[in-house]
């Protein structure tokens, strides 16, 4: 048995039903968040993306910190290797989350969701680069073909945003680029999954401080006048925690399942977010091409679906 095949039985030899439901939690997490986060940062205008970014990771810190004290959960005390474990996740982690949820901030629902499908491409790509991985032609053609559907939206999009752009092609890049090296350094002997979370926020909190306090950005936030409305402090307080959850969730589903599928599977319920953000949000431009573009892709990811 090669070292290549080695590593890939475990993963495959999981049951069904735990792929199913880790995969069924993680689109759950994915369609909530979303929808909390573009109420908080168009709804309300919170003025920071970056600062949401620090209160899910301290959320994140906290939750598991206090989980390992009462032996809820276990991972490994810190020690000068695990840096070296973990590096590149931190830097992946926090460009992941803070691109996420810019770009969030910066788009309508429908062309956010639809220009997040790039990320399916680039994990196929990375997983045969780093993992080694070998897709099935029919596989490969299903996965170029559902991105066809994005091409004609944002090519047609009234609301075009350079910079909402830049930033959510950023951000299927982190995506990407986190989902297989999670995979990769998943060893439940060295970090495990709650390591993994745990050290990759913990690393990142302290430096995405001094970048907010620096730019500004932290000051702009105190000054912000909703934090007594009760309304929006509870939004807020849902997104840092469904944060975490979206984090747990992401990694639970690469455990169980390959990077790619972690990808794919958010598509269905994109389509939901889709539809619900042209009503959500008031951000989104209606045009008959775009709105065409948008239903190929729906109909294009329902149809490739299965065959990935």
């Amino acid at each position: 048995m090669s070292a290549r095949q080695a590593e890939e039985e475990p993963a495959a030899a999981h049951p069904p039903l735990p792929r199913l439901l880790s995969a069924f939690f993680y689109g759950t997490c994915s369609f909530l968040i979303v929808l909390v986060n573009k109420t908080v940062l168009t709804t309300y205008r919170f003025p920071s993306p970056m600062v949401l970014g620090i209160g899910q990771m301290a959320t994140t810190i906290l939750i598991l910190y206090v989980s390992k004290l009462n032996k809820i959960i276990h991972f490994p005390d810190f020690d000068k290797s695990i840096p070296v474990k973990l590096f590149p996740l931190p830097l992946l982690y926090v460009g992941n989350h803070i691109s996420g949820l810019t770009s969030t901030s910066k788009l309508s629902l429908p062309m956010f969701t639809v220009l997040r499908k790039f990320t399916i491409p680039l994990t196929l790509l990375l997983e045969i680069i780093i993992l080694g991985k070998r897709y099935s032609l029919g596989i490969i053609v299903s996965v170029f073909t559902i991105i066809l559907g994005a091409f004609i939206a944002a090519g047609s999009d009234l609301s075009f945003n350079l910079e909402g752009y830049t930033f959510v092609l950023l951000n299927d890049i982190f995506t990407a680029a986190n989902g297989v090296y999670t995979k990769q350094k998943m060893d439940p002997k060295e970090l495990g999954k709650y390591g993994i979370l745990f050290y990759n926020a913990y690393f990142m909190v302290i430096p995405t401080m001094i970048i907010s306090f620096s730019t500004g950005d932290l000051q702009q936030v105190i000054d912000f006048k909703y934090w007594t409305n009760f309304f929006f402090l509870f939004q807020f307080l849902l997104s840092c925690f469904m944060g975490f959850l979206l984090m747990y969730s992401t990694v639970l589903c690469s455990h169980y399942n390959s990077a790619l599928t972690t990808s794919v599977v958010g598509a269905i319920k994109n389509i939901s977010i889709a539809y619900i953000g042209m009503l959500v949000g008031g951000d989104y431009i209606f045009s008959i091409l775009n709105f065409i573009g948008l239903n190929i892709w729906y109909c294009i990811t329902i149809f490739c679906q299965p065959y990935i």
